[in-house]
């Protein structure tokens, strides 16, 4: 793994990259990169906790969108206002050294955000979700990321049990195969390569392991 190659690809696509040597020098680094007063909002994510962005976005110093707690419309309003935020916080499920995001979710709220609507998004990943290609960030969620985030979660999958998606045994596995729990989490897959509002996604890249 080259991060310096990384770096280089991601910048070619369009996306921003920063490197820290360790988790500590993540919330300096953010706090250079939005304003006090910003609408600020996050999707579900353990590398944000474990860099102490979490902690940073509700401290007080920007309009912190929080849906935690919140349930029908009022997540639903929760979700509709973080899509309009001046700065989205989440990790990335995999970087490849192509410069690719790959991200797979559940409700989705997170990869629609991703995508488009919010100014920016920054992405704070550590250098374990780094891989050498869409093959390998496929086969990382669906014998990492998805099981232990369901694991997280307490949703009942067979990933949660078996620690492996169901689809992986099979000879010819796709993309998107999966179980058929009515509380699968890998129910949409985006791959974010070239961006056209060139570094409106920024990645921050932790030389430590991050999340899942």
């Amino acid at each position: 793994m080259n991060i310096e190659t990384v770096m280089r690809n991601l910048e070619k696509n369009g996306i921003k990259p920063f490197f820290v040597e360790k988790k500590g020098d993540v919330v300096p680094l953010v706090k250079k990169l939005i304003h006090k007063g910003e609408s600020v909002s996050n999707g579900g994510s353990v590398s944000l906790r474990e860099t102490g962005v979490s902690d940073l976005l509700c401290c007080g110093d920007y309009d912190f969108i929080d849906r935690a707690g919140l349930e029908g419309e009022e997540l639903r309003q929760a979700y509709i206002r973080a899509f309009g935020c001046d700065t989205y916080f989440c990790s990335s499920n995999a970087v490849t050294e192509n410069g690719e995001l790959y991200n797979v979710d559940g409700n989705s709220n997170r990869v629609a955000c991703i995508v488009y609507g919010p100014r920016q998004v920054i992405m704070v990943v550590g250098i374990n979700k780094i891989v050498k290609n869409i093959d390998e960030a496929v086969r990382r969620v669906k014998c990492n990321s998805a099981p232990k985030n369901t694991v997280r979660l307490n949703i009942d999958t067979p990933c949660s049990k078996t620690g492996e998606c169901v689809s992986v045994s099979k000879e010819t596995s796709f993309v998107c195969d999966g179980c058929a729990s009515p509380g699968r989490i890998c129910c949409n897959y985006v791959i974010s390569a070239k961006q056209r509002h060139k570094d409106r996604i920024k990645v921050i890249i932790v030389n430590e392991h991050l999340g899942y």
